[in-house]
Formats: structure tokens, sequence, C-alpha cells
């Protein structure tokens, strides 16, 4: 199960990002767990990053894996402020970098990485892989 918390939400993040996202743990081999999404501001983020992995910088995403075997389960912290501002400054549209961030959160739980530059190249190229697959089954351009 899927689960988003966050006030003010748009309904698209209730209904068509949770089968999309489903759709994206099946595709990848997995079972799908518990799943929720905490959706907050960035200074929430940063305290977050700040107490349980001794970073002090902003961020997008914080994912806690709690995946058993082919199971992904998670807690999922997003900044919607940090996903604003990161798609002002590459003039991409905010809800593509919101899918963006949430289909890289699961990909991380599936096993891929972004350490080095070519596990970045490959999960750049599986985000882009299912953002494709979200605009094709929402007919989106």
């Amino acid at each position: 199960m899927i689960q988003f918390f966050y006030e003010n939400l748009p309904d698209s993040v209730n209904t068509d990002y949770k089968k999309w996202l489903e759709d994206l743990i099946l595709s990848e081999g997995k079972k799908l767990g518990e799943i929720n999404y905490i959706f907050c501001d960035d200074e929430y983020l940063l305290k977050i990053n700040q107490d349980y992995l001794q970073h002090d910088y902003y961020t997008d995403i914080i994912t806690f894996d709690y995946v058993k075997g082919k199971t992904i389960s998670a807690e999922i912290f997003v900044s919607l402020q940090r996903i604003s501002d990161n798609a002002s400054t590459l003039s991409r549209d905010y809800e593509e970098e919101l899918r963006r961030v949430l289909a890289h959160g699961i990909l991380h739980l599936a096993g891929y990485k972004d350490k080095t530059e070519e596990e970045e190249k490959e999960m750049r190229r599986m985000e882009d892989l299912y953002l494709n697959k979200y605009r094709d089954l929402n007919n989106l351009n």
C-alpha cells in the first residue's frame, strides 16, 4: 500500500501516482509492501538529514529503507520546496520533477544507486523510462 501524507496535495498524487508507482515496483520484479511518502518543507527535511544521517545540507528526498527480500517498504520524506526550486533551476515542469523524485526513491529501494557517474547515468535512464511510462498512460506530451 502506498500512502501520501501532507495537506493540500493535488488529487493526481493520490490516484494517478499511486497506480504508476505500484506499476513501477512490479515492473522491477518487486512486491509492494507499505510505503509512506511524507511531503514536507526544506527545514523539516534538513532536520531529518542532520539528526539521522549527520548531513548538514538541503535535499529533495530521504528514503528510509525497510525492504525485506523482494517486498518494497519504506518511509520516504520529500521536500516540496526543494522540488519547486529544482524545477525552476532546471527549467522543468513542477509535476514532472515531483514524479522524478517519487520514482527516484522507489528505484533506490529496487536496488539502483547513484553514487558513481555510471550509477547516476543508469538511475537517470530508469527515471526517464518510468516518467515516459507515466506520460504514455496519462496521454501527456
